[in-house]
């Protein structure tokens, strides 16, 4: 496993060396359901029976922890490397909210220091053997997201989007900018691009800004899954699996089973090297 050989800033073997899958989640701009989708994916495929970690790499806006119901943990050092908080559902977490005093204490931090912290997360985390560890990116394509994606082995990207012309457009930004740094990008998630009436259960289309061109065609890469707009899980404080509605879990599925075709499709690289 040629993640094993990724090197940490000290000596030995990056805390990620047992990982066998890194599945990054990115989008070109915030608000449209990033983080949702990373915990989703995690989720779908521990129900499938892997053994999954998140990595929250969106040092500014760190929302993993609540929707995995994990918000009142705190980090854990076992005096070499830091230690992973373990939900309920056996997903293991490292978030910077881990490590502030409290959760909705900004984090005012310059983009070298929060590149450092998602170097950290991945080389100084005792990881241990896990299938896939998903990394949610944070939004753009600046400075801070070119450091993780060089930092990390990626081995497939899944980009998240809603319908709409401007959020295309500047996605298409984050899609090009995996490309630079030789991250497979393994697909779209189209997020609250529908939504069911509460009265009829007609569905109605939130956007149509696309002129009739499907969210695929205008990225130019493959639909990994369709999330609507649902009223339960954009005002839920946490997404507990078991207690998700059976739609959604069936979508969730869909969409980890998506990413492990594509992600089987993908060659994997000698080693690392992109570089921007």
């Amino acid at each position: 496993m040629k993640q094993a050989e990724h090197q940490g800033p000290g000596t030995g073997p990056s805390g990620g060396a047992g990982v066998k899958r890194v599945i990054g989640v990115a989008s070109g701009k915030g608000g449209v359901g990033k983080s949702t989708v990373a915990v989703l994916l995690a989720q779908a495929l521990a129900a499938r029976g892997r053994k999954v970690g998140v990595l929250d790499a969106d040092i500014t806006g760190p929302s993993v922890p609540r929707l995995l119901g994990i918000s009142s943990f705190r980090g854990d050092f076992d005096g070499k490397r830091l230690v992973p908080v373990v939900n309920d559902e056996g997903i293991k977490v490292v978030s910077i909210n881990f490590y502030v005093n409290d959760e909705s204490t900004p984090v005012v931090w310059r983009g070298p220091l929060m590149s450092k912290a998602i170097e950290q997360f991945w080389d100084d985390t005792d990881w241990g053997e896990l299938d896939y560890l998903i990394v949610d990116f944070p939004p753009g394509t600046g400075d801070v997201q070119i450091t993780a994606f060089n930092a990390l082995p990626v081995s497939g990207v899944v980009v998240t989007a809603t319908p709409q012309a401007l959020v295309s457009m500047i996605v298409s930004k984050a899609v090009r900018m995996a490309g630079m740094v030789n991250a497979p990008v393994l697909g779209v998630v189209e997020t609250m691009g529908s939504m069911s009436c509460p009265h009829c259960g007609e569905t109605i289309d939130l956007f149509e800004s696309l002129d009739g061109t499907t969210i695929q065609e205008a990225l130019g890469i493959p639909l990994l899954a369709s999330l609507p707009w649902r009223k339960e899980i954009a005002q839920a404080r946490e997404l507990r699996w078991s207690k998700l509605p059976a739609d959604i879990q069936a979508l969730a599925d869909g969409l980890a089973a998506e990413t492990e075709l594509a992600l089987a499709s993908v060659k994997k690289p000698e080693a690392h090297e992109a570089k921007v």
